[in-house]
């Protein structure tokens, strides 16, 4: 079950993840990611090629092609990725999702909500990909 983030988020997240814990051994083919990840080639190859665009991923063609980090794991946040998939809605909009929740129209729990979500966008943006342990994105998955 998705909490804050899109799908497409969470798994551009375990795909920088995967993308670091293999950083040395250069670029990851994208059926190997999606193999190891248990989705879609299409859905990890469409999902990174989001992050090559904004400079986050490398991606390479041919026979030894496939996709490596373009930015060291210490120079990347999680926020970094969020913000390039997901955008800044998640810490603008309303947590129940109502489209007339403002400063001057509050929902019941809008005081409550602002708090935790500016700390939760400054624990991400603090968090660097470098600071996971390696961890076998198959046991992540399962």
């Amino acid at each position: 079950m998705t909490v804050l983030f899109s799908r497409k988020c969470e798994y551009a997240l375990q795909g920088i993840l995967y993308l670091a814990e293999y950083r040395d051994q250069g670029n990851i083919p994208a059926d190997q990611i999606a193999r190891d990840m248990g989705i879609s080639r299409h859905f990890i190859s469409k999902t990174l090629q989001s992050l090559v665009k904004d400079g986050i991923v490398l991606s390479s063609r041919g026979k030894t092609g496939g996709f490596s980090l373009a930015k060291a794991p210490e120079s990347l946040s999680l926020l970094d990725v969020i913000l390039i998939i997901d955008g800044n809605g998640v810490f603008e909009s309303c947590v129940l999702g109502l489209p007339t929740c403002t400063a001057e129209t509050q929902c019941p729990v809008h005081d409550e909500w602002a708090p935790l979500r500016e700390r939760s966008r400054q624990m991400l943006a603090s968090t660097t990909v470098a600071q996971f342990k390696p961890v076998s994105i198959q046991k992540l998955n399962k």
